[in-house]
């Protein structure tokens, strides 16, 4: 899905091992260098089987490397090294049990084997193997290892069918969300760090995209909203070792990005409410970045209004959805942080009081505030900006960046604030 040029000019290292979704791998190769990426590829002896050199060789436009490549006499320096050093970010995907288990004990058999050991750069694994083998009480073992690893940014597999016809997990996650841990992972890099899991131990729940009511058998009400923002720092927290829980409205973009997260699909604004107040106690962090629909029908028919009545039918029988954020944080629990959103028009000085007004008045810790009246951002776009307004007149202006990347400011502010 990508969304911004944070992939332009990076020189990253795909890994490839013997797993069946090998054969996925040469498609991700095509986009990273599509989005402006320099690739270069390592295949392991047994993913030779599944994905030809060659093929990755041209969809890279540079040498694919291969165990036999490592001891050369024309390399000036051993090739693992400078692959090592070579690499801003590191993809391995997949990962297979073989390569797991060599990385977690130090084995260095192999060109990709001795390469990850000798690197420095943050590694993406994107583990895909058979069920029962990602079951495996050494395979998890070797999981719960990388998780532990701030070097390590982890993926796990997701439910699907598999090649061995089984349907379990241990399908490979979606190539989007690959994407989306590159880029996080680079994100991080441009300040010199690395994207390390400070959010372990926490839970966040957090609500996305528009609710629906339903006037009658033909026609709704809703908003522009697509969800994304909500969805990407559900990514961002996961990415960073949070457990997440995320309630959301009818999403347009495609359903394969919300692979990989607990999701609760709603359709209406007190079903929204519901699923939020169910999952609110065993909150920490709580983000409302959903736009719930202001007004529904007391009650709906299933039978389409004539045209002529239909303006005296919805006047008749309108009422206000729930304020689903103030009602949640009049009930906040000891340590909550919430985290709202409120959709502006206006000049910055209009958005700031207006947004502090709402933050006040909805109780919560964290409002940001982001115009929707601006080109290329807000609603259905992959940028935003606006001005976060917290506790003592804070207000921290967010420059014009993409969502993601926004995504993991909101998250790095709410990090401070519970230190």
């Amino acid at each position: 899905m990508n969304s911004s040029t944070s992939l332009f000019g990076k020189k990253i290292l795909v890994g490839v091992t013997g797993s069946i979704a090998a054969i996925k791998t040469p498609l991700m190769v095509s986009r990273l260098v599509k989005a402006g990426a320099e690739v270069k590829c390592i295949v392991t002896a047994n993913s030779i089987n599944l994905v030809s050199p060659l093929s990755l060789s041209t969809l890279s436009r540079n040498k694919c490397f291969q165990d036999k490549d490592q001891w050369e006499d024309y390399q000036a320096k051993p090739l693992h090294i400078y692959l090592a050093e070579w690499a801003e970010l590191i993809i391995v995907a997949p990962i297979s049990a073989t390569s797991l288990s060599k990385f977690v004990h130090g084995n260095a058999d192999g060109l990709l084997a001795s390469t990850l050991l000798a690197a420095d750069s943050q590694i993406i694994f994107a583990a895909a193997m058979n069920t029962s083998m990602w079951s495996h009480q050494s395979v998890k073992n070797n999981w719960n290892s990388v998780q532990k690893r701030d070097q390590v940014i982890p993926l796990d597999p997701s439910e699907g069918l598999l090649a061995c016809d089984r349907i379990g997990d241990g399908k490979m996650i979606n190539l989007d969300i690959i994407e989306l841990a590159c880029e996080s992972a680079l994100i991080f890099k441009a300040q010199n760090k690395l994207l390390t899991k400070d959010l372990i131990g926490q839970r966040f729940l957090i609500s996305a995209g528009p609710t629906v009511e339903d006037l009658d058998a033909a026609r709704q009400l809703t908003n522009r909203s697509s969800g994304l923002m909500g969805v990407l720092i559900s990514h961002a927290a996961k990415l960073r070792g949070a457990d997440v829980d995320l309630v959301h409205g009818p999403v347009k973009f495609q359903k394969e990005l919300l692979e990989g997260l607990n999701t609760y699909p709603i359709k209406t604004a007190n079903q929204m409410q519901k699923a939020i107040t169910d999952l609110q106690p065993i909150a920490n962090v709580i983000v409302m970045a959903s736009a719930v629909c202001d007004f529904k029908k007391a009650s709906s028919t299933d039978k389409k209004i004539p045209k002529n009545l239909l303006i005296n039918s919805i006047l008749e029988n309108l009422e206000i959805t729930p304020d689903i954020l103030k009602e949640l944080s009049s009930k906040k629990l000891q340590g909550q942080i919430f985290l709202g959103f409120a959709a502006e028009t206006g000049s910055d000085k209009e958005i700031k009081e207006k947004g502090e007004q709402k933050r006040i008045s909805k109780g919560c810790e964290f409002l940001m505030a982001n115009p929707i009246d601006r080109k290329n951002q807000g609603f259905d776009e992959n940028f935003n900006s606006g001005f976060l307004l917290g506790p003592n007149k804070m207000v921290k202006s967010i420059p014009f960046s993409t969502k993601l990347s926004i995504s993991h400011q909101l998250l790095d502010e709410i990090q401070s604030y519970k230190s």
